[in-house]
């Protein structure tokens, strides 16, 4: 099937479930029925059965998912059964704060280059790797075509992030993780994912005033 006609929640829904089957592998538990994963979820059995039937057939009746035939299955489905090279734009306090996270490295995603355009940073080896130099915007394209690199986060200031955009897409960068407050005008080959940290705890701050 493809990806287009995959509800998007059922495909962010997968990452949830890989997250709690990986849970379950290091507490040694082997089998998992859709019952015990919708209650860790707080999901029904019959969602997940729904969003897995998307990809396949998994899971035997009356014994349910084996734990790491079904997380190597959603790890490839992800994309995630390899490594893929990411660059960063935006070397500010939230690129540095993204840099320094190991849980990427962890998922397969490795940070291979850095850039922004501030002259003062420009050359200077990234403190939390220093094994990268910050390097100018204005050689993405070289360094995306050196290395290969089809996925790539942003962290710059709204006023800045089209422009951002528009280079990374034009170099060959065909997904965008976003933590600019603004909406990317993208082509639609381009996938772009959105973390908008203010609409979060627009969210959060919803939630507490209803519930009070």
């Amino acid at each position: 099937m493809k990806a287009a006609a995959i509800p998007a929640p059922a495909v962010r829904r997968l990452s949830l479930y890989l997250r709690e089957l990986e849970s379950l592998w290091r507490s040694d538990q082997r089998t998992v029925s859709s019952k015990q994963l919708g209650d860790a979820l707080k999901l029904t059995a019959t969602q997940i059965r729904k969003d897995l039937a998307y990809f396949g057939q998994f899971g035997q009746p009356g014994i349910g998912y084996d734990v790491g035939a079904l997380t190597t299955k959603i790890r490839r489905i992800l994309g995630t059964d390899r490594t893929w090279s990411v660059l960063l734009v935006g070397a500010g306090n939230l690129g540095m704060a993204l840099s320094a996270y190991r849980g990427f490295a962890r998922k397969g995603f490795r940070l291979v280059a850095v850039f922004d355009q501030d002259p003062a940073k420009i050359g200077k080896p990234l403190p939390t790797i220093p094994s990268l130099s910050i390097q100018p915007v204005q050689e993405i394209a070289t360094v995306v075509r050196e290395k290969d690199i089809r996925l790539a986060i942003i962290a710059v200031p709204a006023e800045a992030a089209q422009e951002v955009s528009d280079l990374l897409v034009a170099a060959g960068v065909r997904g965008i993780l976003n933590f600019a407050p603004i909406s990317l005008h993208v082509d639609p080959t381009v996938a772009v994912s959105a973390v908008d940290l203010a609409v979060h705890l627009e969210q959060l701050s919803f939630q507490v005033v209803a519930n009070a």
